[in-house]
């Protein structure tokens, strides 16, 4: 439950009024679609990016980045997220860091997530044939929820994002849990 709730902490962010953060990753593979093609694909996602929402009170700023790092390697994705306190509980931050890398055998993309409250998450990543879509999927694990992360492109400089979770017992049956909109900055 505690790793679900570093996991949304950026993602909700995004559904609040942020304020720009630090650089994230993303790396995908379709069919069709060869590892550099793929690669060169996910520059869509490079950029600093400000989460649209209403800013209603107790809501946290913060926000995310994808940049492209180790000569164009890696493509690293930071985001923070500062939450004010609340009647319920104490202001807090979180960070985390995904770096999106391809596997050195098949060139296909992959990533792994962490943030400072110790959680690892290991993503396979594929994009959707026509580049516009992005998903992150957790590995299978047993006893631990699955999860998805969508990322599609709805304009130049916009993004949709969704926070999919299914549960140990059922790992392909995915409920929405936050579903947002970020712009670049």
């Amino acid at each position: 439950m505690r790793l679900m709730t570093c996991v949304l902490f950026w993602l909700a962010i995004s559904a609040s009024f942020g304020q720009p953060g630090t650089e994230q990753a993303g790396s995908a593979q379709a069919p069709g679609l060869g590892s550099d093609e793929t690669w060169k694909a996910l520059d869509s996602l490079v950029g600093t990016w400000v989460g649209e929402g209403s800013g209603d009170p107790g809501q946290g700023t913060g926000g995310f980045s994808f940049a492209s790092d180790l000569q164009g390697k890696i493509l690293v994705r930071k985001s923070y997220a500062d939450y004010p306190a609340t009647k319920d509980r104490p202001a807090s931050s979180h960070q985390d860091l995904m770096v999106v890398y391809q596997e050195p055998d098949t060139r296909l993309p992959k990533a792994v997530y962490l943030d400072n409250e110790g959680h690892v998450i290991n993503y396979t990543v594929t994009l959707s044939p026509d580049a516009k879509s992005i998903v992150f999927l957790s590995e299978l694990r047993p006893s631990t929820p699955r999860y998805r992360l969508i990322y599609i492109m709805t304009g130049k400089d916009r993004v949709e994002l969704t926070f999919e979770i299914a549960p140990p017992d059922k790992p392909d049956s995915f409920t929405t849990y936050i579903k947002a909109g970020a712009r670049r900055q």
